[in-house]
């Protein structure tokens, strides 16, 4: 027995709805995230810089762990 494959198209446009916002929210956190460490000081953040920009490409939890833990003061 085999699975096909679901083109987004083929998705119920609430499911399609539901990406897409799921979406923009990751790519907007990731954003967020990535400019302030852009724009903070190596001595205003919790461990490596480099670091923390590695971890805001895991999805959600990378840039919300960083907003929430990685910043000082």
């Amino acid at each position: 027995m085999t699975e096909q494959k679901k083109r987004f198209s083929a998705l119920p446009p609430r499911s399609r709805a539901l990406i897409i916002v799921g979406a923009v929210v990751q790519f907007a956190l990731q954003g967020a995230a990535l400019r302030d460490l852009r724009r903070r000081p190596a001595g205003q953040i919790k461990g490596p810089k480099l670091l923390w920009v590695a971890l805001t490409f895991v999805n959600y939890v990378g840039p919300i762990a960083y907003l929430t833990f990685g910043r000082k003061g």
